[in-house]
């Protein structure tokens, strides 16, 4: 049987895994874990790869990986090659660690990012045999330090997910989000064995199995291009909001709450245009592509909530997207 293609793309975040060989242990001791953990600092250095989170169990791991480069098979290669040299050169044996080529899965940001970071995290918890009684005492995750319990390493970047959390309090916030426990979704698809493939709604999953088909980038952008532009979105958005395009664009001092239809159009254009973070903030002249997440996950929230119905249903029969 062929391997399954693998999706690649800039900007994408994917959950990733691999477990020893034959359920082998992969980290004997303080020695195995820095030394893997050296190997993230240097795939964050040398290949851009962005570390979101990260959960290191006794014979697996997992990570959380943003790829800027669309190139995640590089920077696994890295990882899974240079730990193996160093765990058998600490073990003081030879052969192959990993039981094979990891697993991975495509994130919807926007809708399970958050809770994939709580469910890495929770790992120690979740196993058959509990690892520790408070998961702020697992040292191998990046869990104590977004809770600011121990110091961050330069290369885990935690902004992200603070921002999807949409909470003033950081810290207490994270905890008590952790705290609450693994949503039943996400329980559903890795219980199915759903180990490579696309964690997401059924738009993003039609639209990255599509993706899946082909392994040239400048394809999968040009099967996209029947998405309606920003200025298109835009102009649609003012025609039916009666706001100016001045003042959807226009920055004015306080939260992205107190400009409803401005976060709106941002949410619009990452979701129906599938603009990236980083043009979307150039577009409506914020300093920095983060700066993005918190009117996309309050907007989302909001359509949960049943609002925004009307012009979510207007641009949707508009461009036959089906929510």
């Amino acid at each position: 049987m062929p391997r399954p293609t693998r999706i690649e793309y800039e900007g994408a975040f994917h959950h990733v895994m691999n477990r020893g060989r034959n359920r082998q242990t992969i980290f004997h001791d303080e020695n195995y874990f820095k030394a893997f953990l050296k190997t993230l600092k240097e795939v964050s250095e040398q290949f851009d790869a962005i570390i979101h989170g990260y959960c290191l169990m006794s014979n697996h791991y997992h990570l959380l990986i943003e790829t800027p480069k669309a190139n995640l098979s590089r920077i696994m290669q890295h990882i899974n090659g240079v730990y193996t040299q160093r765990h058998n050169r600490l073990k003081k044996c030879d052969g192959t660690l990993f039981r094979g080529r990891y697993k991975s899965v495509l994130v919807d940001e926007d809708s399970y990012l958050l809770q994939l970071s709580r469910y890495i995290h929770r790992n120690p918890l979740e196993v058959k045999r509990k690892m520790v009684v408070k998961l702020e005492d697992y040292p191998w995750s990046s869990y104590p330090a977004y809770i600011n319990q121990c110091g961050s390493p330069t290369w885990l970047h935690q902004d992200k997910v603070y921002q999807m959390l949409g909470h003033k309090q950081r810290y207490k916030g994270y905890r008590n989000y952790v705290e609450q426990g693994v949503d039943e979704d996400i329980k559903r698809f890795y219980s199915k064995g759903n180990i490579l493939g696309v964690l997401g709604d059924k738009e993003y999953r039609a639209a990255r199995k599509e993706e899946s088909d082909e392994t040239d980038i400048i394809v999968l952008r040009a099967a996209l291009q029947d998405r309606p532009s920003v200025e298109e979105m835009i102009k649609f958005i003012c025609d039916l909001t009666h706001k100016t395009k001045s003042e959807l664009l226009t920055r004015t001092h306080g939260r992205q709450g107190k400009m409803p239809h401005r976060a709106f159009a941002i949410y619009a254009c990452h979701y129906y245009c599938q603009e990236t973070h980083r043009s979307i903030a150039k577009y409506f002249g914020l300093k920095q592509a983060g700066s993005v997440c918190y009117p996309l996950a309050k907007i989302k929230r909001e359509i949960i909530d049943g609002d925004w119905s009307d012009l979510t249903k207007k641009i949707g029969k508009r461009y036959f997207i089906i929510r």
